[in-house]
């Protein structure tokens, strides 16, 4: 099978490709490298085919979907500080690129997952969050705001192009995936707080660190992800992908530290210093992943402590 990753060379894109060059499959990385890296995937280089090009690129995208089988897009804007730091190239990004690699999936008819994102449900106090729940969102002028938004919009049109041309598009909202190969540089905050602690620096909590999340290791996310896509029941449809274990951020650093054996102590940030104007945190974010587990028989496998032991290679 020619699988086409958008994203190839970013966290969860070389985490796929890995997964299918494995199996034998021939796979084609596309990246334009802004916040993908060769050293993820260096490692396979001279076993699939790598193009450095913008997923905006109309005839570049024609071509390469064109010649897939199966369509993974992982590319995007990502991270809260890419997003307030340059919001206008994340938000063309985000909407026109999508619409590109959608409209050539859907011309071709070619299989495709879409990677959607847990903000999807902005700061709606319901928690977990099932697939149906409303979006609740800031306003406009929170800026961190439009990646939801894009997200949204990326996910209406490839629902409204499986009504109208047959797509056959599932989606799939990850909730906080982290692993190898995640960097902290764009606000990730297990990464983040795991190259402190193994530097001895303090390891800093934006906030008061009551905040709370639940990650998901990408190892399970990808597997997740793979079965959706080899799985013609989820065509149409969208799916939570999230771990278990709901953890404070303070909680979070607490834990890092004491798995890492660091000296580290942990201090606090107030948002206004951390972050551009425009930010806007959520307190919780939960996600039900009851919809995966009874259609695909799916959970995650891996809790924090592994994730935390393997981001920082224990």
């Amino acid at each position: 099978m020619r699988v086409l990753i958008t994203g190839g060379a970013g966290f969860i894109g070389s985490h796929l490709a890995d997964h299918y060059v494995k199996s034998g499959h021939q796979v084609t990385l596309l990246d334009n490298f802004s916040t993908g890296s060769h050293t993820n995937i260096d490692h396979v280089k001279d076993v699939v085919t790598v193009v450095d090009g913008d997923i905006r690129t109309i005839d570049l995208i024609d071509q390469l979907t064109k010649d897939a089988d199966l369509v993974l897009h992982m590319a995007a804007a990502l991270g809260v500080t890419t997003i307030l730091e340059s919001p206008i190239e994340s938000m063309s990004t985000n909407i026109t690129g999508s619409e590109v690699v959608l409209q050539a999936a859907a011309k071709y008819s070619t299989r495709i997952i879409i990677a959607s994102t847990s903000e999807i449900y902005g700061k709606n106090p319901k928690q977990p969050l099932s697939e149906t729940d409303d979006r609740v969102v800031g306003a406009p002028q929170k800026i961190r705001w439009t990646y939801s938004d894009a997200k949204a919009i990326e996910e209406a049109m490839a629902f409204a192009l499986h009504l109208d041309k047959k797509l056959p598009v599932t989606t799939v909202r990850l909730f906080n995936t982290v692993g190898p190969r995640q960097t902290g540089r764009y606000g990730m905050v297990v990464p983040r707080f795991v190259q402190a602690a193994l530097s001895n620096q303090p390891l800093t909590v934006y906030g008061d660190g009551t905040q709370s999340r639940v990650f998901c290791h990408v190892a399970d996310a990808v597997h997740a992800i793979v079965t959706m896509a080899h799985t013609d029941a989820t065509i149409g449809d969208v799916y939570n992908v999230g771990g278990t274990g709901e953890v404070t951020i303070k909680e979070l650093a607490e834990k890092v530290i004491a798995l890492t054996g660091s000296a580290s102590a942990i201090s606090y940030t107030p948002y206004t210093d951390a972050y551009p104007a425009g930010f806007e945190d959520i307190q919780r974010r939960v996600p039900d992943i009851s919809k995966i587990k009874n259609a695909l028989g799916w959970a995650p496998a891996q809790d924090l402590s592994q994730i935390i032991n393997d981001i920082a290679g224990l």
